[in-house]
């Protein structure tokens, strides 16, 4: 039988089904979920499988957006930093930022009035304010080159993006959701009564009917593509696609802070502690015309971001130095901006209920501001059902991030004194990435054979049964890249061990958490 001729399941029914599981589609999922609707969420690959894995990994109010006036941007995401921290102390946590006065290029008058703007937008209440740094006595001044003697220090958060978004979709689940990865909208027809919705699981080849009573299109940079191809729309095309692409390079310096560089294009570029080991370094703003699926960071991209980096650092970033690179495609609204870099970061919403049953589309929108943007959503499609309860995600944990924001140190005390097997990294990383269902993942090993098979880099088999039969997790990508970063870490032999052993396993304890 051929896989047109494939049979259908029965029909069954959802009042939302939302299209895209990146950190838009899942926050969306969550929120309209714990107000009791009916939601399906279906993905065509894995979850944060393009841009939602492939950002700065930052909470940040976007400081450069106040030279182009996004105040009202600026100040939703700055408020936000705080409630989402509060949220998820484990995936996220205060990060002080450097940035040097580089003469030339912005008046230091200017960086500290932007910066005393930035401390007060967003009532701050947490994190610490802006300080000025003497880069010749500061250890943040060590690495930089000697001309380099004024800077200023500011905060954001650090966020753990792909982890974000899988949080989201657990928590969605937990509150009946039904997430459905691997699977492809094929068709969408609309009448006065709602959506008869075509889809296909990709794994099995088998087609599914559903009918919902709105359909929301958080497809990200296939939102276009979705509106076209999948609802038949003839409408123009709404967003401009944007390439952010970052390298990855061997630790630049010892310290735990990072550093924003202005550039004189107007651009500017962090350089991160990341995973310890490494430094994170980006992003670039190119218009991007292809498949969002074939983005890459080109050679001209690492060359630029190498060269932005290299004119503040004393050592020069050598292309040796790059151990990983990785790019996404960013969905901005097109507002007609002259620029890439120019574009707007602001998200738009708009409804079609042209025809009768409601159409909710989602252009733009930035990682910080997912969780506003999840209400507005909800607030746009709420005259379509009766009754909807109010806003609830504030101040609510995602899984595992019910503690203090302060109180890592303590779990990680905690789950080594439990499991006396664990080295401290491997303790932390259990921590940052699953709070405090680390203790539920490890159970009552008491030695490292009872977490069965050990894949490289602190990677058990318990973890790797956790990962499949709770967020979603099919292959070695998903584990490596997706779910933690031991990509960085575990050779080709040990990835490829892993990739049989879910080949084998993986579907058995996929079936059974569904």
């Amino acid at each position: 039988m051929s896989s047109s001729e494939t049979p259908s399941t029965p029909r069954d029914s959802a009042d939302i089904l939302i299209i895209g599981g990146g950190i838009n589609g899942c926050g969306i999922a969550r929120d309209a979920a714990g107000r009791g609707l009916k939601v399906i969420l279906c993905e065509q690959a894995d979850l944060a499988q393009a841009t939602s894995s492939a950002s700065t990994k930052l909470f940040h109010g976007g400081l450069r957006y106040l030279e182009y006036y996004e105040f009202r941007l600026v100040r939703e995401a700055l408020k936000e930093r705080e409630v989402l921290l509060s949220a998820m102390p484990h995936i996220s946590w205060p990060l002080r930022f450097v940035l040097p006065h580089h003469r030339g290029l912005r008046p230091a008058w200017l960086l500290r009035l932007g910066l005393f703007i930035y401390d007060h937008l967003g009532g701050r209440k947490i994190l610490p304010a802006t300080k000025t740094l003497n880069l010749r006595t500061d250890p943040a001044g060590a690495p930089l080159r000697d001309d380099l003697v004024k800077g200023f220090e500011y905060s954001d958060c650090w966020v753990e993006d792909s982890r974000l978004v899988v949080l989201n979709a657990r928590d969605a689940a937990a509150k009946g959701a039904e997430i459905l990865t691997r699977t492809c909208c094929e068709k969408a027809t609309r009448d006065a009564e709602g959506w008869t919705v075509t889809l296909r699981d990709l794994a099995t080849d088998t087609t599914r009917e559903v009918r919902a009573r709105c359909i929301v299109n958080a497809g990200g940079p296939w939102v276009d593509r979705i509106l076209k191809g999948v609802v038949g729309s003839n409408s123009p095309a709404t967003i401009r696609l944007v390439r952010g692409s970052h390298i990855v390079t061997r630790k630049l310096f010892d310290h735990d802070r990072a550093y924003i560089f202005q550039n004189p294009d107007g651009r500017i570029v962090f350089a991160i502690p990341y995973q310890t080991d490494f430094t994170l370094i980006g992003t670039t703003d190119a218009d991007h015309d292809d498949d969002p699926s074939t983005a890459h960071c080109t050679e001209a991209e690492a060359d630029y971001l190498r060269g932005a980096v290299s004119e503040y650092f004393r050592k020069p970033v050598e292309r040796d130095d790059i151990v990983w690179t990785y790019s996404g495609v960013r969905p901005l609204y097109d507002d007609g901006a002259s620029s890439a870099t120019k574009a707007t970061r602001d998200y738009v919403l708009k409804v079609d209920d042209a025809g009768g049953a409601p159409l909710l589309n989602v252009f733009g929108g930035k990682i910080t501001t997912y969780r506003r943007l999840a209400e507005q959503a909800l607030a746009k499609i709420a005259p379509w059902f009766d009754a909807l309860p109010g806003a609830w995600t504030a101040g609510a944990p995602l899984p595992g991030g019910d503690f203090p924001v302060d109180g890592v140190a303590a779990l990680v005390a905690k789950l080594r004194e439990d499991h006396p097997f664990l080295d401290a990294a491997t303790a932390l990383r259990l921590v940052r990435a699953y709070g405090t269902e680390a203790a539920t993942l490890l159970g009552g090993a008491a030695s490292a054979a009872d977490l069965g098979a050990d894949f490289g880099a602190g990677l058990s088999e318990r973890e790797v049964r956790w990962l499949a039969a709770r967020e979603w997790a099919r292959t070695a990508d998903d584990i490596l890249w997706r779910r933690t970063k031991l990509g960085l870490r575990v050779s080709d032999a040990e990835k490829n061990r892993l990739d049989e052993w879910l080949a084998e396993h993986g579907p058995h304890l996929s079936q059974a958490a569904e």
